[in-house]
């Protein structure tokens, strides 16, 4: 496969759903492969797609090497790469055509990384087919790429991060998709990169599986409850897992008790705390999240809040980190929003075994110093705790602050819930594999 004007020529390119390609992804740009790869890990859409020099004679690069020279052949001249990220581009994205359905109309999906957050949004036309050239790049916002140096990063690798718009415009025409990719945060060129194409991959599998993060999963009807409902192969295979975590911890501050069961519903929600907001905090998340928790402290209250609301989070971050075991089959990446009263908060999480808490809340701008019986600087501290503890990597968005802030406290409390829902679910069709390009989260 080559193009009349191109110095490149394409071979082995596939895009099979549900399954892994034989053959390799062997661009000739070694990074650029690491960020095709993700659509594998999770889009679960098996790419592959080797290049060789149109003048060349047969495919002499597709052979497994992972010599720098070799898996870097095509990063000189600089002034060629575009030529080939367009006709990879193009290539895959006529590819992904036929693999979504003629039922499929939007999604959205945000990707979180400790030092990214990009959001995309995909809309198919249902007027459109496979490879017509219909599909347009409705927006590009990922530049600069990261902070440093000051105007980002212009190459990561070898791969120069200019072509990547020419490159997600060529798929999104031949896909028949109408793309939007816009960086919310991002210091680390290298992570906005790769929260990109993570943020597209995981928007494409709910796009084919016409699933959206806006969908109601309680609802009868529908592919959420499908696919992730208390009907659902999911909800099932999470029985038979019976994921179960309980600690003791004491200390001269807090004597704290915790059980935690992740499958099987909010069977059995107790929190007693000493500190009220605290409690109604973590009621709140765990009904969203639909799982049992019990948890009992008895704290030196009399001193202040603080060492019974953090002591209370590392305890249910590290039970709930215990429960999920190694995370692999498991969906792990979600984002969700919630409202309370004009309060609206979104979470995007990832279960990444690399913790990481990024929030803007308006905790030091609120004018207040409590919320309820717990104090303003203390929920942050029990964000921090909990998701340290936990393992995960978290963003939280402010979208509308509200009147007050306990609307604000509890919204964020229900997003976390309905995010950690959807990550702590079992997906079937990975039948146990992480859901990583690395291949594992434990390393």
């Amino acid at each position: 496969m080559a193009s009349p004007n191109s110095s490149f020529k394409l071979s082995n390119v596939e895009a099979i759903d549900l399954s892994k390609s034989s053959n390799p992804i062997n661009t000739g740009i070694g990074y650029f492969d690491h960020m095709l790869d993700q659509l594998n890990s999770h889009a679960q859409v098996g790419i592959s797609v080797t290049v060789s020099k149109a003048n060349e004679n047969g495919n002499n690069n597709d052979n497994g090497s992972n010599n720098i020279e070799d898996r870097n052949r095509y990063s000189n001249p600089p002034e060629l790469q575009e030529d080939l990220m367009t006709q990879v581009g193009s290539a895959i994205g006529m590819e992904i055509s036929k693999l979504i359905p003629s039922t499929a109309t939007k999604s959205r999906f945000c990707c979180p990384l400790d030092e990214a957050l990009v959001e995309c949004n995909l809309v198919f036309d249902t007027t459109s087919s496979a490879g017509d050239g219909s599909g347009t790049l409705a927006s590009f916002s990922l530049y600069p790429y990261g902070i440093f140096p000051k105007n980002g990063r212009t190459q990561i690798g070898t791969m120069l991060t200019a072509p990547l718009e020419t490159f997600f415009r060529s798929l999104a025409k031949t896909s028949g998709l109408q793309i939007s990719l816009v960086k919310l945060r991002g210091h680390n060129g290298h992570h906005v990169v790769e929260s990109a194409f993570k943020a597209f991959s995981r928007a494409l599998r709910n796009l084919i599986d016409g699933t959206n993060i806006d969908s109601d999963i309680d609802s009868d009807v529908g592919n959420m409850a499908k696919m992730w409902g208390i009907n659902s192969e999911s909800y099932k295979e999470g029985i038979v897992l019976n994921r179960l975590g309980k600690s003791s911890r004491a200390t001269k501050e807090t004597s704290i008790d915790v059980e935690l069961g992740i499958d099987g519903g909010a069977k059995e929600i107790r929190i007693d705390t000493g500190v009220e907001t605290l409690n109604d905090f973590y009621e709140s998340l765990a009904k969203e999240a639909q799982i049992s928790l019990n948890v009992k402290c008895k704290g030196d209250t009399w001193v202040d809040d603080h060492h019974t609301t953090e002591d209370v989070s590392i305890a249910i971050g590290k039970v709930l980190n215990t429960s999920l075991g190694t995370k692999a089959g498991l969906n792990r990446m979600w984002c969700a929003e919630a409202k309370v009263g004009e309060s609206t908060v979104r979470v995007t999480m990832d279960l990444s075994n690399r913790p990481c808490l990024t929030h803007d809340l308006c905790l030091s701008t609120c004018g207040e110093e409590y919320v309820g019986d717990m104090s303003i600087e203390m929920l942050d501290h029990v964000l921090d705790s909990l998701v340290m503890n936990a393992q995960m990597t978290v963003h939280i968005e402010e979208k509308a602050k509200g009147e007050n802030m306990m609307d604000l406290t509890m919204a964020t409390a229900k997003a976390f819930g309905r995010a950690l829902r959807l990550c702590a679910a079992v997906d079937p069709r990975r039948a146990g594999k992480t859901a990583s390009s690395k291949g594992t989260l434990s390393a």
